[in-house]
């Protein structure tokens, strides 16, 4: 069950706006009836319902965005190929991280380690480019495949089962905020122990995201692949008891353990939170598999240097 953004009813279909990300009951589903942001553009055949580009009717800047979608090369409508992408966001970043990745494969390719650097890896001795902070989240190790792919099964099969509890807005910030924090965090302890660091992975976000199912439902069952059923709880627990006692004995190689456990702690605290003020559930079976996910060769984002 899930909690209306506007009156608080508890309902148990909840609908899920595809334009604002908020979460109604049937009362308040209607733009009109929950102050969606995209009301403006209701008159509009094509406003509400495409990708927010075509508001010619309305002039001025949006005849702008209108000569904008025009030169796009790709149908922005509902029935074009984007259409896939609105509303949700655990493919949209799914699709950021792989052009990311190929972007970091074609920077390597000139061989400038400067550049690199500075696009896509947080740096403790480079804290200062903010950028980075968020561009590291969707940047993986061109070294090892599998970083990427690790993360990539994690956030495919356990985001949107929280996207579609928490909303594609409430998702989105959930995200992001929890990778930057463990990225930081990385970071911080680095510094503190006097050891330079660099980082970069969604493991942090991914992590988070599993945190909230947790505390959603502790006992979803998680397939690993596709043959040996591991109640959630047990994955999570994993996780925390590798990230701490790895912490605490100076080891663990080059995984970044703290960014494992903020992104980790992140999560279950934004669980608790919808678990108490939006009496949210979860479903009680997930098949899960592939190689590098949890229970794969090193957990999302695998082993590696500065990756998480």
């Amino acid at each position: 069950m899930a909690k209306c953004d506007v009156c608080g009813k508890d309902e148990n279909m909840p609908y899920n706006c595809r334009h604002c990300g908020g979460t109604y009951c049937a009362d308040h589903r209607l733009p009109e009836n929950h102050d969606c942001s995209g009301l403006q553009n209701w008159n509009d055949p094509q406003g509400v319902f495409d990708s927010g580009f075509d508001d010619s009717v309305n002039g001025g800047s949006t005849s702008r965005a209108s000569s904008l979608a025009d030169k796009v090369p790709v149908n922005t409508g509902t029935g074009g190929p984007l259409a896939y992408f609105r509303g949700n966001m655990t493919y949209t970043f799914l699709a950021l991280m792989w052009m990311t990745f190929f972007a970091q494969l074609i920077v390597g390719l000139f061989g400038n380690a400067s550049l690199y650097q500075s696009l896509f890896v947080l740096t403790s001795w480079n804290v200062e480019y903010v950028w980075t902070w968020v561009t590291s989240i969707f940047a993986h190790s061109t070294a090892n495949f599998m970083h990427i792919v690790g993360n990539s099964i994690v956030i495919f099969f356990f985001g949107p089962l929280v996207e579609r509890y928490v909303g594609s807005r409430n998702f989105a910030i959930l995200f992001v905020v929890s990778g930057v924090l463990a990225g930081l965090s990385q970071v911080g302890i680095s510094i503190a122990q006097g050891s330079p660091t660099v980082v970069l992975g969604a493991s942090g976000a991914a992590l988070a995201i599993m945190g909230v199912l947790t505390i959603l439902n502790p006992g979803l069952k998680v397939y690993l692949y596709f043959i040996l059923p591991v109640p959630i709880w047990l994955l999570t627990a994993g996780y925390a008891f590798i990230s701490v006692f790895f912490l605490s004995t100076g080891g663990g190689g080059n995984i970044a353990h703290m960014a494992h456990l903020v992104g980790l702690v992140i999560g279950l605290a934004y669980g608790q939170y919808l678990k108490q003020n939006r009496n949210v559930s979860a479903p009680s079976r997930l098949e899960f598999g592939g190689g590098g996910g949890p229970g794969g060769p090193g957990g999302p984002g695998g082993p590696g240097r500065g990756r998480f």
